[in-house]
């Protein structure tokens, strides 16, 4: 029996990443009688009832599509997670519940070293919880963001405004959105792909396929790629942190 239990929460979430790449760590650094297992939620109103029934868990991850709505059952949120407005990783303090956010975290690290100077506008595509911590990280780097949504808001652009114009002043597009996740790998975000050039930086959160729809047509084109492995990865390493802080 595991004395230290870690988990993701999240919904149909058989595919996570989390529970492998966990597992191992826990192997590869000799600890024993540490678990990580996948929390399938059908609703967010269930949460406080599995923290109750498991009253061993030290640490959870968060992931679609309940990063927001998880926060209304924390007892506290660290101030970038509350800036944000989204959380991924809560720590289990006693009975204490601490929100964060370390997708920032993984974002800022794996996005910055393929900024360019002329990169000063982003899309993203997506509203989602993952978005608000991409649109908080550009935000901090002196990057303008504007949010596509099938949805749009008044402070937000319709799939349908994307022309030339657009696409030529905002060379980041960051896909926020699960189209072409495996095993719908034949999804992309509706957007005007001929106006891409090799001025572009497309960024994908989705890791499996390793190259997405969304990625090839940005590469046919000579932007730059970066899916959404390493920001994974660095995310979890600092959720891991906290979580032995």
């Amino acid at each position: 029996m595991a004395k230290h239990r870690f988990g993701l929460v999240g919904k149909n979430i058989s595919y996570s990443f989390s529970k492998g790449y966990f597992t191992k760590k826990f192997s590869d650094l000799g600890l024993e009688g540490y678990s990580y297992e996948n929390f399938d939620l059908p609703h967010i109103g269930e949460f406080p009832a599995l923290v109750e029934t498991h009253s061993d868990l030290q640490g959870l991850n968060v992931t679609i599509p309940y990063k927001q709505e998880v926060m209304s059952y924390l007892d506290a949120l660290d101030s970038q997670a509350e800036n944000i407005g989204a959380v991924n990783t809560i720590k289990l303090d006693g009975n204490r519940r601490i929100g964060y956010n370390t997708d920032a975290y993984g974002f800022q690290k794996s996005i910055g070293t393929f900024l360019k100077s002329h990169h000063t506008n982003a899309l993203i595509l997506g509203t989602g919880g993952a978005s608000k911590a991409i649109a908080y990280v550009l935000g901090q780097m002196g990057i303008a963001v504007t949010y596509v949504s099938r949805n749009p808001d008044t402070s937000q652009m319709g799939y349908a405004a994307l022309n030339r114009s657009v696409l030529q002043n905002h060379p980041v597009l960051v896909n926020c959105t699960p189209l072409g996740t495996h095993p719908n790998i034949d999804q992309k975000p509706n957007i005007p792909y001929s106006h891409i050039t090799d001025k572009h930086l497309l960024f994908d959160l989705i890791y499996n396929p390793e190259k997405t729809e969304f990625l090839k047509e940005g590469e046919k084109r000579g932007a730059d790629t970066v899916n959404g492995l390493r920001m994974l990865q660095l995310q979890a390493d600092r959720a891991w942190e906290i979580w032995r802080e």
